[in-house]
């Protein structure tokens, strides 16, 4: 496999100069071109999309992507405690149905089907976007209850120089450092180089000063976390790019330090490499992800393993215009990655398993109309995946220079191949699941309105219906092995809205968003599970909202964000529940330049009026708690 990756790898870099070498016109500058990704963004037409903007990402980049999804998103969030476990309940959906790309690669980790959105640094990445909804035919498996996209994206138009280096403090003893480098080069006669260097190192003590609140346990951890992000890209003339990503995590997380026979350690470590050839129509990606997991409890000389290797690898091509149509575009391609791992709850044999995917996605623009068409067939080892066809529309109801509303809709087919945990592991394991199915339908209304000069307001409102069958489960009536038993139904309605406000010298803004999600189980299996019929599932709250509000004066900003949780059921008969909470955070920051250096400054309150509030353990998370930030920034331009 490393032989082959060599190979592909020399001839993307031979192809990319081979090109560059041949450009006749030696007296013309790069032009300004955009290289198109394998987003799914654009192919999802019908499906509600959310984008963070670099505004929010900067204020939230000594955190993790669970704190800037759970302030930005109505996305549920199971956390174990304060820098512990995290995983996400997606409209109504558990936590192996969102999928995590990064890049275009499914980043979750094929034993456990999810990703620990705690491992993950805001700062690690360049863009954010939240799909929402299957879209299996665009991602593939996992897609189910929706999709976090993560990109790396070079800024050419930004030639110059870069330093940046920022010191975070707060209370509990909790730490965070972070430093890095960023370059583009001017535009030659033939080619561009950009690239990005970015380290974090992150200490979680916890040393809380209470062992209890509100007569709860609070469980006592130290989390330490370091992470390397290496981008390094080259454009040409010819709109031909080449993209090297490097991005290493060590996540170690130590529950009650102290007590020797009860503590547990768990050391999580990825090493994801990923080479890029782009231009207007063709995409080809190679990558190589290994993932790390060693868990202990009590004695930690001798934990348990588990080691697993990805070769991945895509390629797409894009048509304009496919048999004669106006304003469509075709984007046909493939997938394959071989899977070896080695767990020591499987045995001591290694497991290898194949997968491929062949797709075509379809985008037509027909007057106010916008459509999509896509279709995806999966194959994978010992496997019969079902086809995922999907199908979506916009229409423009009303479009001026002040006013926009669109209504959109649509609806496919998803899946997810079982993880290799729920299939390998001795005893429990079962090879024989089949892969869960779903069949999601959505629909909308989006309005954009600019009543003054410096007044802008925007609302989006979707209803939802998820349908997912055969949903895996480790049944505990027959020792917790695992079997196909589920069929789950979500559904439920989104609203978000915001208006924001521009001055010459002042700038204020205030979104709000709110989900409700009833999301049940609606077949019984036996006679004991008559009384979990259409109750709420474990752990998915039925409310959920979200505002934030800010005010603005040259520099300075003071931002107040807030989220409210109903109560989240922790029986399936929702006899037993953890309350529901409000939480409130506030934010001031300011910036201050001397000479060339520019100095962000930010003070934050977590948990201003110190709730009392439960995680899944039914522990107590920590109560009011502060943190502040020093970053530096330099940058030259070119």
């Amino acid at each position: 496999m490393r032989c082959r990756d060599g190979i592909f790898l020399s001839f993307l870099i031979g192809s990319f100069f081979a090109a560059n070498g041949q450009t006749n016109d030696t007296d013309q500058t790069l032009p300004t071109v955009t290289v198109l990704g394998t987003t799914p963004e654009r192919f999802s037409v019908g499906q509600k999309i959310q984008r963070i903007d670099s505004v929010t990402l900067e204020q939230f980049r000594f955190q993790t992507l669970t704190d800037v999804l759970t302030y930005t998103t109505p996305i549920a969030f199971k956390m174990y405690g304060a820098g512990q476990l995290a995983t996400s309940s997606f409209r109504g959906t558990s936590a192996n149905h969102t999928a995590v790309l990064w890049n275009g690669i499914n980043i979750n980790q094929p034993t456990v089907g999810l990703t620990d959105f705690s491992t993950l640094p805001v700062a690690g990445f360049d863009q954010l976007a939240v799909q929402y909804g299957s879209s299996a035919s665009c991602v593939g498996s996992d897609a189910v209850g929706g999709s976090i996209l993560l990109m790396s994206n070079p800024k050419w138009q930004q030639p110059g120089f870069s330093a940046s280096a920022g010191q975070q403090t707060g209370s509990f003893r909790n730490n965070g450092t972070q430093a890095g480098v960023r370059f583009v080069t001017a535009p030659g006669k033939r080619w561009q180089l950009a690239g990005k260097t970015f380290l974090n190192l992150t200490n979680y003590k916890n040393d809380f000063p209470y062992r209890e609140r509100g007569h709860y346990f609070v469980e006592h951890s130290t989390t330490r976390q370091k992470g390397l992000i290496q981008d390094l890209s080259f454009r040409n003339a010819k709109n031909q790019q080449l993209s090297f990503n490097i991005w290493l995590t060590d996540n170690d997380l130590i529950v009650s330090p102290y007590d020797t026979t009860v503590r547990e350690r768990t050391r999580s470590q990825s090493y994801r490499f990923l080479s890029t050839y782009e231009t207007d129509k063709l995409t080809i990606r190679l990558g190589y992800i290994r993932d790390i997991i060693d868990y202990a409890r009590g004695n930690f000389e001798i934990p348990s393993h588990s080691e697993t290797d990805r070769l991945v690898s895509r390629i797409e091509r894009e048509f304009t215009k496919p048999f004669s149509w106006e304003n469509a575009t075709l984007r046909v391609g493939g997938e394959w990655s071989h899977y070896w791992t080695q767990v020591d709850g499987y045995g001591s044999s290694l497991i290898q398993e194949d997968r491929a995917d062949v797709f075509a996605l379809l985008r037509i623009q027909v007057a106010k109309w916008l459509f999509s068409a896509n279709l995806r067939q999966a194959f994978v080892s010992r496997f019969d995946p079902p086809i995922t066809p999907s199908v979506g529309a916009e229409y423009s109801i009303l479009q001026s220079a002040k006013t926009h509303l669109t209504a959109k809709a649509s609806l496919g087919r998803s899946y997810r191949v079982p993880t290799l945990n729920e299939r390998y592991w001795r005893e429990l394991g079962n090879p024989n699941l089949r892969p869960e199915n779903g069949f999601n339908l959505e629909a909308g209304l989006s309005a954009r309105w600019l009543p003054a000069n410096r007044v802008s307001l925007s609302s989006e409102a979707t209803v939802f219906r998820n349908r997912i069958d055969d949903w895996s489960y480790w049944n505990p009536e027959y020792g917790y092995r695992v079997e196909n038993l589920q069929l789950v139904v979500a559904r439920g309605l989104e609203w978000n809205g915001s208006v924001a406000y521009t001055g010459p010298l002042w700038q204020s803004g205030l979104s709000l968003n709110y989900a409700l999600t009833h999301s049940s189980q609606k077949r019984v299996y036996s006679t004991y599970a008559q009384d979990i019929i259409g109750k709420q599932l474990v752990y998915v709250p039925k409310h959920v909202g979200r505002l934030s509000a800010y005010v603005a004066h040259g520099k300075t900003r003071l931002t107040i964000q807030n989220q409210v949780n109903s109560r989240q059921y922790i029986t399936f008969d929702n006899i037993q529940f953890l309350r529901g909470f409000v939480l409130t955070n506030v934010l001031l920051e300011t910036q201050v330049k001397l000479g060339p250096v520019a100095t962000r400054i930010q003070g934050q309150v977590n948990n201003l009026f110190d709730t009392v509030y439960l995680n899944v353990k039914r522990n107590a998370m920590p109560g009011r708690h502060f943190t502040l930030q020093l970053i530096c920034n330099l940058h030259t331009k070119q």
